[in-house]
């Protein structure tokens, strides 16, 4: 038997007891922490699809046709409202092949982005294995309906067959996303602050910025309490459970318990990562959203859209709400709301319509459409390649999730 094989089953011992203890120095929450309560396990089992339309199968078919609908009406909508697809066609055949060259490089970078914040987030996970997870989820994101919850469920099980443990997935998972959301939060502000100092928002940008920036505050300032303290982390989930039950209440559906453990747990898993890389995950998550932006900006500028036109603050705002419409996932990836959005919005600002329109659709072919080609080919690497089953190592101890009561 070679020398890594027994490293290799240490390593797996190691992983499983850091599932079944949840948080390096804590156990998992018992009783009612660890699993609802019977009282809301009884209410949810009463509230079971038992047929029609609340059928899951059904109601996946009835969201898939929703989704369809939608994209099919937003096209016809856009091609009729703003420009003729003979029109748009002309305009996309004006791209140079050195145009052409140059967005391509930007959308590789934007990829090679997303890359890099997920080796900062999953301590152990190399750039290969990164862009193979990330490419694979964010195909099946973009492509399938509910493919947000399939995408995160995928996560989980390609981080698992490299070795990392069910908590190391979650913590990579959460911190991704928790940093995504704040920077997606955060972009519309700072587009809106921008235009504010060139003197061109009106006052319902203003006060749309203002209150913007105080739930971005507001978001940021309760995460770092959480952080610094396990006493009001075990009070904002007591909290949020009363209101999310006092919600559920209005549905008729059963209280909600075990939050203020939960939001305990999360602490415990998130605080060593954060407290080490939160300037790595801060800096690598802005440069990333930034360079999808770039890739939208760099593309008007080749179909011809001017400054003059349309200035890149003007872009930037664009930009910044358009994706914030996806935070409701009608349809997957955005597609059809993020292009209405985004080409009204250009418009609007001053940009050629048929100009525009080309635009909006080679940005999204190189953002959207070719990502999914390429996840594609990533999942079936996944599915073939053996050489990286259960090769993580170890969590690096400064990494790890806190021990105990830390104030």
């Amino acid at each position: 038997m070679s020398s890594t094989e027994p490293q290799a089953g240490i390593r797996r011992r190691r992983d499983r007891a850091d599932d079944d203890a949840g948080a390096v120095g804590g156990e998992e929450p018992a009783g009612d922490a660890a699993a609802p309560s019977s009282a809301t396990a009884a209410t949810d089992a009463g509230d079971a699809p038992r047929g029609g339309w609340r059928d899951p199968r059904v109601r996946k078919v009835i969201q898939a046709a929703i989704s369809i609908g939608l994209v099919v009406g937003i096209f016809w909508y856009v091609l009729g409202q703003f420009a003729d697809l003979s029109d748009v066609w002309d305009a996309a055949r004006t791209l140079t092949w050195r145009e052409a060259a140059v967005l391509v490089a930007a959308a590789v970078w934007n990829l090679v982005t997303y890359w890099i914040v997920n080796v900062i987030a999953t301590p152990g996970l190399t750039y290969p294995q990164s862009m193979v997870l990330t490419e694979t989820t964010t195909a099946v994101s973009n492509s399938l309906p509910a493919g947000g919850a399939l995408g995160v469920g995928l996560t989980y099980s390609m981080l698992s067959s490299w070795g990392f443990s069910k908590s190391r997935s979650t913590l990579s998972v959460l911190v991704t996303g928790i940093w995504n959301n704040i920077t997606k939060l955060g972009m519309p502000i700072l587009a809106l602050a921008i235009l504010a100092l060139q003197g061109e928002p009106g006052g319902g940008r203003l006060v749309a910025a203002v209150l913007g920036l105080a739930g971005l505050v507001g978001a940021v300032t309760v995460f770092a309490l959480i952080l610094h303290s396990e006493d009001f982390a075990r009070r904002a989930g007591l909290v949020g459970q009363r209101l999310m039950s006092s919600l559920r209440r209005v549905a008729r559906r059963g209280p909600v318990d075990g939050w203020d453990d939960a939001v305990v747990t999360f602490r415990r898993r998130v605080i060593g990562l954060v407290r080490h890389r939160w300037v790595a995950l801060t800096v690598s998550t802005i440069v990333g959203h930034l360079s999808l932006y770039a890739v939208l900006l760099v593309t008007l500028r080749a179909m011809g859209v001017s400054d003059a036109e349309v200035p890149w603050a003007e872009v930037l705002a664009a930009f910044a709400f358009a994706r914030l419409l996806t935070a409701i996932p009608l349809t997957p990836g955005g597609m059809g709301i993020i292009e209405l959005a985004l080409i009204t919005a250009l418009t609007e600002a001053g940009g050629d319509d048929a100009e525009v329109v080309a635009s909006v659709l080679i940005f999204r072919l190189l953002t959207y459409v070719l990502p999914i080609a390429f996840g594609a080919l990533t999942y079936l690497y996944w599915r073939r390649n053996r050489s990286w089953r259960n090769s993580a190592p170890p969590m690096p101890g400064s990494l790890a999730p806190a021990a105990g009561s830390v104030n």
